[in-house]
């Protein structure tokens, strides 16, 4: 992850400003799709969720990748878990990890060449993993990997936006953006805490879990519209010329 093959000649970047290569936003543009994949694909299998209905505040998010209508303890209202249009939701958390894990390696070159970005990536590309543990291993079928699998995308991706935050030190390209990447893995790593210690307040289960994955999601999206707003080079033939 520490390939600097691409970064531009210090010339230009004095003459104009913080570039990043092309890469880099072709990898942003990767995870906003892949964000917007899931959280649709959270919506329509929650439109068919049921009987009973499914509760935000009640239910886990893990009980729309449940494979059959039966009872689970401690799971919504009732204690009953039906979710018939499960394939959604396991197929595009799925596809949310793959294209995070793409989207990892197409960026880091949009962050400085220092430890704290290699172990912040990595971290990040072990909650693209464990997004595809929850996929393909439902709760109601291989429920000690699903719950493996669950804890390394929780730890890992808040985790890893504390370590990013660090990484992002002394890089005008990540002015403004430092502060809010560590609190959101703070805000994170906070509400999985209490997740963990049963405080779930009135937002329930079902929200304090979503107040530990909603952060990581949110910042994806932020930081990759302002990656793909920022200047682009490409590799360097000659004195190449900036696009964007």
């Amino acid at each position: 992850m520490d390939d600097e093959s691409h970064e531009p000649p210090p010339a230009r970047r004095e003459r104009y400003g913080p570039l990043v290569h092309r890469s880099v936003r072709h990898g942003a543009i990767l995870w906003i799709v892949g964000v917007l994949i899931f959280v649709v694909g959270m919506a329509v299998t929650q439109y068919g969720y049921g009987p009973p209905t499914y509760s935000l505040t009640a239910n886990y998010i893990s009980d729309l990748g449940a494979m059959h209508c039966a009872p689970l303890a401690g799971h919504g209202t009732t204690g009953y878990v039906c979710s018939p249009w499960h394939l959604v939701f396991n197929a595009t958390i799925v596809v949310l990890g793959l294209l995070l894990l793409l989207g990892i390696v197409l960026i880091r070159t949009g962050f400085p060449p220092r430890s704290a970005r290699t172990v912040g990536l990595v971290l990040l590309a072990l909650a693209g993993i464990g997004a595809i543990g929850v996929g393909l291993n439902p709760e109601d079928v291989r429920p000690s990997i699903h719950i493996l699998s669950a804890a390394v995308a929780f730890i890992g991706g808040n985790l890893a936006l504390i370590v990013l935050g660090f990484a992002m030190f002394r890089d005008t390209r990540w002015d403004g953006y430092r502060a809010y990447t560590m609190l959101s893995g703070l805000v994170g790593l906070i509400a999985l805490i209490l997740f963990e210690l049963k405080a779930y307040g009135p937002i329930g289960v079902g929200g304090m879990e979503r107040l530990i994955v909603a952060p990581l999601l949110l910042w994806a999206v932020v930081v990759s519209i302002h990656l793909v707003r920022l200047p682009t080079y490409a590799a360097p033939k000659g004195l190449p010329g900036t696009s964007g």
